[in-house]
């Protein structure tokens, strides 16, 4: 596609966006337009476009000078790298206008939208084309359920309406391969309402991933939006500390409630990490590190800490113990890297390369020493172990992070587009 050419914004989501020299700048994900009165077409405003660190900037439309299904090019001169925050007035146009239920005008019949086409006039950028679903109904409706078909934008009625009811089905297959933490940064700039109504529309597992990336206010809000039997199952599917934080900003009757909702073994780590104060080890520990016994061989450790839903920090070692090998475990051993382990012959036990030489942390450690011992080891994670020397859990770099930085280093705020 190049300038001038019909653009369906679906398709624009994720392109790559180049400066003239060739190098990137970040990847689209929404565009910005305004809604205008009565049947006028809605004028494009610029492209959301994330760059480095999930942050969000704004893109004049008049900077682009191609677009083509490969990539976004931009026209020389600066781009400003101050956050996008959308302003009064402003839409989204995937994130707000996607599956929104709108009527034909000609017929009356309710519709959902399911793409939204950009054109360029001699002037301007405008919405002027909308791929819409029909819906159930009878007869000839009946036959059409599921039929896609497009109209101009004057052809329909409900954009400047409130939704009461909107659906996420058509954003998120949008937004299907994000990272849990980019969804996040998407949902970070929409109303409460529709955070919410892309919460009830995500599976418990990924609403746990998504909600782990958010901050803590956004996270409190979401929870608070959902039944209770469904805010206990996505909190199990939390990693325990994440659920112990989010709980740890509920009021405590509420926090009780949802714990006593969730299943026991699940609740159980919950309680354990609720019982440490947030600036200690205890508190910044997860209580699901990779846990092995010490005949275990190095091909099988390997194999373990390969699992794609671990993060990079808890993959760089195994933490060998006697039984039980469920947290508080027996007698800890000693933390076997991943590094010494591929180093090894694959037949070799793991209890013969475990490293004994490093102190484990206590769960009172301070998130100061906490902070010293990773930075002094160099490591990305650190054994947190009782008073028996029984491992209870696992500290990570990500997690002294995430208590060292500000309380909004997520949102990054900033000011905007002039």
């Amino acid at each position: 596609m190049s300038i001038g050419t019909r653009v369906f914004v679906a398709r624009l989501a994720g392109l790559p966006v180049f400066d003239p020299n060739g190098d990137q700048v970040g990847r689209v994900r929404d565009v910005v337009v305004a809604l205008r009165m009565g049947r006028e077409a809605p004028r494009v405003l610029g492209l959301a476009v994330e760059i480095q660190s999930r942050r969000r900037i704004f893109v004049p439309i008049g900077r682009v000078t191609s677009i083509d299904p490969e990539a976004v090019v931009l026209t020389t001169g600066t781009v400003s790298l101050r956050r996008f925050d959308k302003r009064p007035g402003e839409t989204l146009v995937l994130a707000e206008l996607l599956d929104r239920r709108v009527t034909l005008r000609e017929t009356g019949e309710e519709v959902t939208v399911v793409d939204i086409a950009m054109e360029q006039t001699r002037t301007d950028w405008l919405l002027t084309r909308i791929a819409v679903r029909r819906g159930g109904g009878t007869g000839l409706r009946a036959r059409r359920r599921g039929e896609v078909l497009q109209v101009e934008w004057g052809e329909v009625d409900g954009f400047a309406l409130p939704e009461d009811a909107q659906g996420a089905a058509n954003l998120l297959a949008v937004f299907e391969k994000l990272r849990p933490a980019d969804l996040a940064g998407v949902m970070h700039d929409l109303s409460g309402k529709r955070r919410a109504e892309i919460a009830a529309a995500l599976d418990d597992e990924r609403l746990a991933d998504v909600l782990e990336e958010m901050p803590e206010d956004e996270q409190v809000e979401l929870l608070g939006g959902l039944e209770d039997e469904r805010a206990a199952d996505v909190l199990e599917a939390m990693a325990p500390d994440d659920a112990a934080d989010l709980l740890g900003e509920l009021p405590a009757a509420e926090a009780q409630r949802l714990l006593e909702l969730m299943e026991p073994d699940e609740a159980g780590p919950v309680r354990q990490l609720l019982a440490y104060s947030d600036d200690t080890a205890g508190g910044l520990m997860t209580s699901e590190p990779v846990i092995l016994p010490p005949n275990t061989t190095v091909a099988e450790a390997l194999a373990r800490i390969r699992h794609e839903d671990l993060s990079p920090a808890l993959a760089a070692q195994v933490y060998v113990v006697r039984p039980p090998y469920e947290t508080p475990t027996g007698r800890y051993l000693g933390t076997a890297h991943f590094q010494r382990l591929l180093r090894e012959p694959p037949s070799a036990l793991i209890s013969s390369v475990v490293d004994t030489d490093i102190d484990p942390l206590n769960p009172e450690t301070s998130l100061q020493e906490v902070t010293r011992h990773l930075a002094s080891y160099n490591f990305v994670a650190a054994p947190v172990v009782d008073a028996e020397q029984r491992l209870l859990g696992a500290v990570t770099v990500d997690d002294v992070l995430d208590h060292l930085l500000p309380a909004d280093w997520r949102e990054g705020r900033g000011a905007r587009h002039g």
